[in-house]
């Protein structure tokens, strides 16, 4: 590659972290590491009607859980910050007024009921080559009138001025030749009243200056593309300008448009990235860490959304995707989201995962679950028993209760109704010649038992399984008294004997 790879992820601090960001920050990262690049976070805050307290710190959570930390950032500054755009507002209007008297934008002065009266006169209306001569602007006005106005501090923005009859091409890394009609392109406001600039004006700005050599952004900001690169071009930086990258649209299930916050609400499933508390109203908004998933399922699943390495793999580790990432392999086509497939993505990382890597969060949710664990060797052993059963990390609660806890309750309807005494004193028999020396051996010592007080073992096994965990659930029936041992699996046979004879 040509130049210094340098990309950025620039979120605005105005909520939780949908998915579809967190996918771009991911191929943004992706795309630095297997380039020897650098990877930036930067805070886009300049809309501060929308600036939420504390999303910025959730933000650099939601990164830090998924393992795509950024080299530079406001809490890891390099050389080219301030990594806040707030921190950034003089720039932004120099580079406004050069603009002005170049020729490619002018202020304008139209109060926000001028304007309504305008959008209630055309309903379709937009402010730009057809109507700009109508409006109160810098190009309508003597050169008097905006020196006066500007004087008397009057409330203006400042519009580029989009140019009558050209074609603006780019190529895009992932859809090839794009081409815009400059006239379907309105005169959008590059710096707001209040001094901020827009998200036009500051991104063009901010990448400048961070000398941003590729950017990667979601398909929604397409039609925003014209504007940012004749910005590249009016203010001669057009050499400078990055290689643009627009990622397809994660779709709602049925594929019929961009997946929202709404559809998850709707379908009982989570678009965060983590639990959001909107500090306005105090409501939680649900995120895959706190339902349970592991960081590199949902990293993994993200990546497959969009992305694949043309093999029929499926499971990546973020240091394989790291490895194998390529843009050339980015569909164009948008991807459906598919909540069976991210839960899947997660049960097969909770089967793969070494136990050490499972403790911590399997204990975090059985103490939040009210279960004490005191032996974290015991612990690691019923994890390697039952992780194959998990699907999400909750999932361990009720794999792993009966563990730490005698059955509360037993499942009676379904042992009574061929429940005999001639059943009760087999595992009396049993339990009294109970040796637990590994699974196997106590598995033939229970099937011998049973032969020679003529059962067959598979009419035991259920009420022996239902003695142990209090229900038909659970890995195998001897796997689980080797856990629990001899004196704990006897005195667990001695209770269940007696619900059942009630």
């Amino acid at each position: 590659m040509d130049k210094k790879v340098r990309v950025r992820f620039a979120p605005s601090p105005t909520g939780g972290l949908h998915l579809g960001g967190v996918r771009t920050a991911l191929f943004n990262y992706l795309f630095a590491k297997k380039n020897n690049g650098t990877f930036v976070l930067r805070v886009e805050d300049t809309d501060q009607n929308r600036f939420v307290a504390g999303a910025e710190a959730y933000i650099v959570d939601c990164l830090n859980w998924c393992g795509i930390t950024p080299d530079e950032s406001p809490g890891k500054p390099g050389s080219y910050g301030p990594y806040r755009q707030s921190e950034r507002k003089p720039s932004y209007r120099k580079f406004a007024e050069q603009l002005i008297s170049d020729g490619y934008a002018y202020y304008a002065f139209d109060t926000p009921e001028e304007l309504d009266a305008k959008r209630k006169e055309f309903p379709n209306f937009q402010y730009g080559q057809t109507t700009r001569m109508q409006m109160r602007n810098s190009l309508t006005l003597t050169i008097s009138e905006v020196e006066e106005l500007l004087a008397a501090n009057t409330p203006h923005v400042i519009r580029i001025k989009v140019p009558e009859q050209e074609v603006v091409h780019f190529n895009d890394l992932i859809r090839g030749d794009v081409s815009f009609d400059t006239s379907l392109v309105d005169d959008k406001v590059l710096l707001k009243a209040d001094g901020m600039p827009t998200y036009h004006l500051a991104v063009v700005v901010d990448d400048k200056a961070m000398e941003i050599s590729h950017a990667f952004r979601g398909e929604e900001w397409l039609p925003s593309a014209p504007v940012h690169i004749l910005l590249w071009k009016y203010l001669g930086w057009e050499s400078d300008m990055p290689v643009w990258a627009h990622l397809p649209l994660i779709l709602k299930p049925d594929g019929h448009g961009k997946l929202s916050k709404r559809d998850g609400d709707r379908l009982g499933f989570p678009v965060y990235a983590m639990n959001w508390t909107d500090p306005k109203t105090g409501d939680v908004t649900k995120g895959f860490k706190e339902m349970g998933f592991m960081p590199e399922a949902f990293i993994n699943m993200l990546a497959l959304l969009g992305w694949n390495d043309g093999t029929d793999q499926e499971l990546f580790s973020l240091t394989e995707l790291e490895q194998k990432f390529s843009v050339a392999r980015i569909s164009k086509a948008g991807a459906k989201f598919d909540f069976e497939k991210a839960k899947w993505y997660n049960h097969e990382w909770i089967k793969q995962s070494p136990v050490s890597s499972l403790h911590a969060a399997v204990k975090t949710e059985l103490q939040n679950a009210g279960i004490e664990v005191n032996d974290d060797a015991f612990l690691n052993a019923v994890i390697e028993l039952i992780k194959d059963r998990c699907t999400l990390l909750p999932d361990f609660v009720a794999q792993s209760r009966y563990f730490f806890a005698s059955p509360a309750e037993y499942d009676v309807a379904t042992v009574k109704p061929k429940w005999t005494a001639e059943k009760a004193e087999f595992f009396n028999a049993f339990a009294n010649n109970l040796s637990l020396t590994d699974a196997a051996s106590a598995e033939s010592a229970f099937k011998a038992l049973a032969e020679e007080k003529g059962f067959k073992p598979g009419e035991l096994m259920l009420p022996f399984r239902i003695m142990l965990v209090g229900g038909k659930f659970g890995p195998g029936v001897f796997d689980i008294a080797i856990l629990l041992g001899a004196e704990e699996t006897k005195n667990r046979i001695a209770k269940a004997i007696e619900v059942f004879n009630s």
